[in-house]
């Protein structure tokens, strides 16, 4: 496929809106996907974060390699950040975030004469899971939520039952990504819409990763015997299986792709890691 490249104008004003905001904040909660912690890590969200402590959460972690989540979590905490695996839309990890917040809230007034609430930023690409995580803390829909990047739209400061504030911002992609890779790997876990992209050759590149990454998941949930070393071909054989046949007993690769983005995306296929640390 070609170099994905997009790069709509809420994108930049996005940008813009974390620079003006984060002096105004404490620390920032980066939200990654844990099958792609690379890929849906930011760079200019580095270059904007800079020295400010930061939690990078890997959400999704339920739809992760195990193994590869544990190393991830690791190489984060090499580098100086607070790291959590969790799986915003179920909940899970997010006792352990609150007592984080909760530790850096009592380091931040100690010795104060009056207590000041933490304050922190929420940010990441988009469909990494952010407003998932917003809801959970705040305890009620407070942010837009959708398996389709783009929901959130604006800036919204949000309180928490414990008093701490939360910045919410839309999710931020970067303008070329350096590495084809990176945008497969996006469009993959579905953080670039699927409008834009071929559906069917996307699944064809992603076919191409779990056969050689993960050929034994690829082979029992599509019920192959062997596996070709010819992507194209095990699409088909998939194709066959589910009965993914148009009139005139051609192959309907449309169909054939849309699933099988949809069960890698939902974890049906198995726990999944595109990247290693």
């Amino acid at each position: 496929m070609d170099n994905i490249n997009w790069y709509p104008g809420h994108m930049k004003k996005t940008r813009e809106l974390i620079e003006e905001n984060l002096k105004m904040v404490d620390l920032v909660i980066e939200v990654v996907d844990a099958r792609i912690p690379l890929s849906s890590r930011n760079p200019i969200i580095d270059q904007l974060v800079k020295e400010k402590q930061r939690i990078i959460v890997l959400n999704k972690s339920d739809l992760a390699d195990g193994t590869a989540n544990g190393a991830w979590a690791e190489k984060f905490k090499k580098e100086g950040n607070l790291v959590l695996t969790m799986n915003c839309m179920k909940g899970q990890g997010v006792n352990q975030l609150f007592k984080i917040l909760s530790d850096l809230q009592n380091k931040k007034n100690e010795g104060q004469i009056r207590n000041k609430p933490l304050r922190m930023m929420i940010v990441g690409v988009p469909n990494v899971g952010k407003s998932s995580l917003i809801n959970r803390m705040t305890g009620r829909k407070s942010a837009k939520t959708g398996d389709r990047p783009g929901v959130t739209k604006g800036k919204q400061w949000l309180a928490l039952q414990n008093g701490m504030q939360l910045l919410d911002t839309p999710g931020i992609l970067w303008p070329k990504f350096e590495d084809p890779k990176a945008g497969l790997n996006l469009a993959f876990c579905g953080s670039i819409k699927d409008e834009i992209l071929d559906v069917a050759d996307l699944a064809l590149e992603l076919i191409k990763v779990l056969q050689i990454q993960y050929p034994a998941l690829l082979k029992e949930r599509y019920k192959l015997e062997e596996l070709s070393g010819d992507a194209l071909e095990n699409m088909e054989a998939i194709a066959r299986k589910r009965g993914f046949i148009l009139p005139g007993k051609r192959i309907d690769y449309e169909r054939c792709g849309r699933t099988l983005l949809d069960e890698f995306r939902s974890g049906t296929i198995g726990n999944i890691t595109l990247e290693k640390a």
